[in-house]
């Protein structure tokens, strides 16, 4: 886990400078601040910030899109806990590639479902042209943004906040002016639905970027925009003001603190990811010690369902054990979902939905239990029990991969697709159908077999294949690999881990609305 982290930890630094020292160094030169800079002074001091996908699109166009050329992340601002968007300009001038419209609809639908403020920081050239058929068409393309600002302001009533403090230009334009709030920057910032050359091209009139679509004629002419500013850090504290307007969250204290200390989280896995452990030495770290109280303990024990106070917030935990476990019908395999534990945890789930409970997930799930024996219990009605009651939990799910993620007890343990509040993971995290050995025996097995059977011994060919698929299985799993492409909002080092929750259940619960919001009902 130490090695993992510290792994993950430089390609973090990595990432987090953009396009480097020169784009840097470039941009502070025009008198801004860049993307993170921003951020950095827009939250209050000392705020956890959750970024959003920090590692998509790391591993595409040649490492030439760090972050996607945006950061998306949660932090408070004002004490108040909201989403911020903001276009990184030392990526290609902060264009939009395919991923960069994903992070960024992802962090509308974070706003969205739990009620946050989102405040967007403006700093783009519009579309990376050579990918616009990535970008511009379809039903999650760039049209989804607008489709998404219009919803917060006339339906849900989502504050929106947009600073154009750089180039805004195009269909762009629409972002800052489907919002409630839009502020320019004199002598730097530009907004417009096409630039000088695309307006000379289009209509043969020669005008300057100030005077087509600077601060002074949006906010003195056009009326556009609502507020000038004078430089960046001028513009930040009217976005500071504008949110201090808004309604203060409800209010919480934290109290409580862990049974054990956050350091033994990197001993608690072990360094083969097949091997068992003890959830309790994972949960008596994260959560509160008073009031933690497991829900029929004995029963269907390979699912671990509990009360518990995070940071003094009462919640549900539904976690996977691991290991060989006891039970009146016999031995059971943990990772695995049983007919029994199906219901358990539907039933759970159905009681915290009553109580209004948030409810954790801790995932090291391989599966549900198939064979003869599993399906004369009728495990798949079992199974459709736990996915519905979760589906259709209004409070908030927090989801976190420790491990195993696979087959279709991913879905049931809450997977990405039924709309939890946020998605993190471990760098242990594996997400997919299935681990490599099993994937080798549903391609290979037969032929295997047959071999076998055979007395032949595995052609070079053959082994080969075999060793491929391992191969790919191995990188599919990979942490970076899911969070590369928005399966896990963030990935977390273990010893965060309670202070990143605290953060994501205050942030969940800041607002107190109950409404389960997926794009579905929008």
């Amino acid at each position: 886990m130490r090695a993992l982290v510290e792994d993950y930890q430089r390609l973090e630094d990595k990432l987090r400078s953009g396009g480097g020292p020169k784009r840097i160094a470039k941009q502070h030169d025009a008198g801004k601040m860049t993307a993170r800079e921003r951020v950095a002074k827009l939250i209050d001091p000392g705020s956890p910030m959750i970024e959003i996908g920090l590692l998509v699109g790391y591993d595409k166009y040649e490492g030439q899109a760090p972050s996607a050329g945006v950061v998306t992340a949660v932090a408070r601002i004002e004490g108040r806990p909201s989403v911020i968007v903001a276009n990184d300009a030392t990526v290609k001038a902060g264009a939009w590639w395919p991923e960069t419209i994903h992070k960024i609809l992802r962090a509308q639908e974070i706003a969205m479902r739990n009620r946050l403020p989102i405040v967007y920081l403006v700093d783009s050239a519009g579309v990376n042209l050579p990918y616009q058929d990535g970008i511009f068409p379809g039903q999650y393309g760039a049209a989804r943004i607008f489709y998404y600002n219009s919803l917060m302001r006339r339906r849900l009533k989502v504050p929106q906040i947009a600073a154009v403090m750089g180039m805004c230009i195009a269909g762009g334009a629409y972002l800052p002016a489907l919002s409630d709030v839009i502020i320019m920057v004199r002598g730097v910032s530009f907004m417009g639905l096409g630039g000088p050359n695309l307006v000379k091209g289009a209509v043969g009139q020669e005008i300057d970027a100030e005077s087509l679509g600077g601060a002074l004629l949006h906010t003195e002419k056009s009326g556009v925009a609502h507020y000038a500013a004078d430089n960046d850090e001028h513009c930040l504290r009217i976005i500071r003001e504008k949110v201090r307007e808004l309604p203060a969250p409800i209010s919480h204290h934290n109290t409580g603190a862990p049974a054990k200390s956050a350091d033994g989280l990197y001993d608690v896995l072990p360094a083969d990811h097949r091997l068992p452990y003890n959830i309790e030495e994972v949960i008596e770290r994260l959560v509160d010690a008073e009031d933690y109280l497991e829900f029929q303990p004995q029963h269907a024990p390979e699912m671990l369902c509990a009360n518990a106070r995070l940071g003094g917030r009462a919640i549900g935990i539904v976690a996977n054990r691991r290991g060989f476990l006891k039970t009146p019908e016999g031995p059971h395999i943990g990772g695995i979902v049983y007919t029994e534990s199906a219901r358990k945890v539907a039933y759970f789930v159905e009681t915290a939905e009553r109580h209004n409970l948030p409810l954790l997930y801790l995932q090291d799930v391989s599966g549900f239990m198939v064979g003869g024996e599993a399906e004369s219990e009728g495990i798949i009605r079992a199974g459709a029990e736990m996915v519905e009651t979760m589906a259709c939990a209004t409070v908030p799910k927090i989801v976190l991969t420790l491990n195993h993620a696979s087959g279709a007890g991913y879905y049931a343990m809450a997977g990405q697709g039924f709309d939890p509040s946020f998605t993190f993971g471990w760098p242990t995290a594996r997400i997919g159908v299935m681990e490599g050995d099993a994937a080798v025996q549903a391609v290979h097995g037969t032929e295997l077999a047959r071999l076998k059977a055979e007395g032949k011994p595995v052609p070079e060919k053959l082994a080969a294949e075999i060793a491929q698929t391992r191969a790919d299985y191995e990188h599919w799993l990979d942490a970076r690999y899911a969070a590369a492409r928005g399966h896990l909002d963030t990935i977390l080092d273990p010893l965060e881990t309670r202070r990143m929750l605290e953060f994501a259940l205050e942030a969940a619960t800041a607002y107190g609305h109950r409404e389960h919001l997926t794009m579905e009902t929008l």
